[in-house]
């Protein structure tokens, strides 16, 4: 790939990435509920909500206000949150490295469940195991996040309970740690493992039946390839047909697979960050949206837009690596 069009693609990708982040500060700037009144006490005068408008410098016209949050950006400047006055990068390197574990732990379970069930579906293609796993694999797609996580919450943390089951066996439900516990080292880790079933459970199960449904597809279309019935025939095993051929050929899908499945799983991470209460980015959006905290909202749309860019352009930069059919263009 010559420089010019990897260099297309990434102004391509920095123009996309600016029109999200505008399109998002103007969205938000429009929606109902002023910050400056949701801070103030009840009984507080008119003088003292537009001082603090002021201090906020929501006073100034919409396209003041977007070009001085530009400006601050191409700067480094994420600002200050409304609401604690904490600055925004420190609350985004707090919750960030839990949204990262989480999202890297179930986009990892998702492609290890979810090739393997695509390619077993495809092997048995029209039979009793194929059939049944479509049919899993499309309910469990078809359900949304947060409807899964209240459902094993209600299954296997008070359900467990009220069967009786002993507390090695409850699944906790909220938190990224067991309250009032002093733990360090490996019971600190393992404590956090033990909270992270459900939430990395939901999400990988959702990711993977996705998968799964796009890799039978395209290993059953490989499969009836020439190239496959000549290995077959020269005697090669199913194992080596798979790996060597197969695999090989649906590699590249797989790569841009996983970059377009980012935008779902980082929508997923929010309900699930939610209802789990996971103090990651997902939850501190939320709880910024509703308190109308402008700048942790701006800051956190900001880093998941840049993410997901991201991952789509690398994807498209090693696509012809993989690819030879690709490469020149």
């Amino acid at each position: 790939m010559s420089a010019l069009p990897v260099w297309r693609r990434v102004r391509d990708a920095l123009v996309l990435l600016w029109l999200v982040v505008s399109l998002t500060f103007l969205l938000v700037r429009l929606a109902p509920g002023d910050p400056a009144t949701m801070l103030v006490p009840p009984n507080a005068s008119a003088a003292e909500t537009a001082r603090l408008r002021h201090e906020f410098g929501l006073d100034a016209p919409l396209a003041v206000q977007y070009a001085r949050w530009l400006g601050d950006v191409l700067t480094g400047n994420l600002g200050a949150s409304f609401s604690t006055g904490e600055p925004v990068t420190r609350v985004l390197a707090r919750a960030a490295p839990i949204s990262l574990g989480l999202g890297a732990a179930s986009l990892a379970l998702t492609f290890l469940i979810g090739v393997p069930i695509g390619m077993l579906q495809a092997a048995r293609r029209g039979r009793a195991a194929d059939r049944a796993l479509t049919v899993l694999t499309t309910a469990v797609f078809a359900m949304p996040s947060f409807w899964i996580a209240l459902a094993l919450v209600a299954a296997f943390t008070y359900g467990a309970a009220m069967v009786g089951f002993p507390a090695w066996l409850r699944l906790p439900a909220f938190g990224i740690h067991t309250p009032g516990a002093d733990l360090h080292g490996w019971d600190e880790l393992r404590d956090v493992a033990w909270h992270a079933i459900l939430p990395v459970g939901i999400l990988a199960a959702i990711g993977a039946a996705g998968l799964a449904r796009y890799t039978r597809s395209s290993v059953a279309d490989v499969l009836g390839q020439d190239f496959v019935r000549t290995a077959r025939a020269k005697g090669a095993s199913a194992g080596r047909v798979f790996g060597r051929h197969v695999l090989a050929t649906v590699l590249p899908a797989l790569v841009v697979l996983l970059a377009l499945s980012l935008p779902g799983l980082v929508a997923g991470s929010v309900f699930v960050e939610a209802v789990f209460a996971w103090p990651g980015m997902g939850r501190a959006m939320l709880l910024a949206i509703s308190a109308r905290d402008y700048p942790v909202v701006m800051a956190s749309a900001l880093a998941y837009a840049a993410a997901v860019i991201a991952a789509n352009l690398a994807a498209d930069l090693v696509l012809p690596l993989l690819d030879p059919r690709r490469r020149g263009a």
